[in-house]
């Protein structure tokens, strides 16, 4: 069966991309006008009055996976997705996170509470580098090489503490687990009963370089890779070989941005004027300059989404394309789209049961 993911936005969300405010969400600096009566003295939605409400559509649409992204510019990725958590009921919630978090112990005493508390629905994405901007925003000195040291040493810690037999009765009091390592020293810990029967957050990793691939290996359960001119299925292979070598499977995802309507035509307008939101009426030139084949396009970084190329055609090109994405291995997609409530209502109705007709079509 194919699932789908959605990323929930972090900076608020708008009609409009580029430089407009983003008013839902309460991001922009001042408030967007209000379609409903509010009582409230302030006249405003709530902050995350809007992305409660693609939270809620995510869940009821029956998504997979709702993924509240690693966002050093926008809202906290853990508090979006405790919100997620408490908003759903059914639908999986990924939190984004580095490394440099926090320790190992406290991310998994963290994650124990939510699992406990949320039917053991909490995921890890764990970004093991981030851009070299953000690294010196948090004091972070290391190398890439370094970090990805790091990455594999903070799942084995965590991993330690969550599944080391306890030496203590109840609680989070602490258990057997030792550990000495390049960046962590862990002296008898353990979560021990507090995680009896709770399993460990799936781990979704990141990246297609070698120690990318490696630390997919050893730790990850999903690994999700970008859409590329060259396309990201030959590394599939690559990975699972890895992974096979060490008695473990991987599944492999992609992120997918997406503008899809009843036409091609449609959608390339749609595009267009996104193009012109963000860069002005005079500028579709480059947008053209783009187009890696009849359906990708490298631009959707330039137009609010996080990942650069994704797909513009009709429901039954872009359905057709993520059959064949597919038959290559892929098992999972993260899509997006902006505005984001009615892109994600959009592809709900139109899109999905197109692209897995077995499983999302009432017999």
């Amino acid at each position: 069966m194919v699932a789908f993911e959605w990323e929930v936005p972090t900076r608020g969300d708008n009609r409009h991309v580029g430089s407009a405010a983003r008013h839902r969400g309460g991001w922009a600096p001042t408030p967007g006008s209000v379609v409903a009566t509010d009582l409230r003295t302030s006249g405003r939605w709530d902050p995350f009055d809007p992305t409660e409400q693609v939270i809620t559509a995510i869940d009821t649409a029956g998504y997979d996976t709702v993924i509240a992204p690693y966002d050093p510019a926008g809202e906290e990725s853990w508090i979006l997705a405790g919100i997620a958590l408490r908003r759903t009921r059914h639908t999986r919630v990924a939190v984004e996170f580095h490394p440099g978090f926090g320790t190992p112990v406290y991310a998994a005493k963290v994650s124990a509470t939510l699992q406990r508390n949320f039917d053991d629905r909490l995921q890890w994405q764990l970004r093991a580098v981030t851009d070299a901007a953000d690294n010196r925003a948090r004091g972070d000195r290391l190398t890439d090489a370094e970090r990805y040291r790091r990455a594999d040493e903070f799942l084995t810690v965590a991993k330690g503490v969550w599944h080391g037999a306890g030496a203590r009765q109840g609680g989070f009091d602490g258990g057997e687990f030792n550990h000495v390592g390049e960046f962590y020293e862990v002296t008898d810990g353990g979560l021990d009963r507090s995680v009896h029967g709770h399993r460990f957050p799936t781990v979704r990793l990141t990246g297609e370089s070698d120690e990318a691939l490696s630390l997919s290996a050893r730790h990850g359960d999903i690994h999700l890779f970008e859409l590329s001119s060259t396309g990201a299925a030959p590394l599939i292979g690559p990975l699972s070989e890895r992974a096979a070598a060490l008695g473990r499977t991987v599944t492999a995802g992609l992120y997918l941005p997406l503008i899809v309507r009843a036409t091609k035509d449609e959608a390339v307008q749609r595009l267009r004027r996104q193009w012109r939101d963000a860069y002005g009426a005079d500028t579709d030139t480059r947008a053209e300059d783009l187009w890696v084949d009849d359906l990708s396009f490298a631009g959707f970084d330039r137009i609010g989404h996080r990942h650069p190329i994704g797909l513009v055609g009709s429901y039954d090109e872009v359905a057709q394309r993520i059959v064949d994405l597919t038959g290559q291995g892929f098992e999972r997609f993260v899509l997006s789209g902006i505005p984001n409530i009615e892109e994600l209502n959009r592809n709900t109705e139109h899109l999905l049961f197109r692209a897995d007709e077995r499983n999302r079509v009432l017999a």
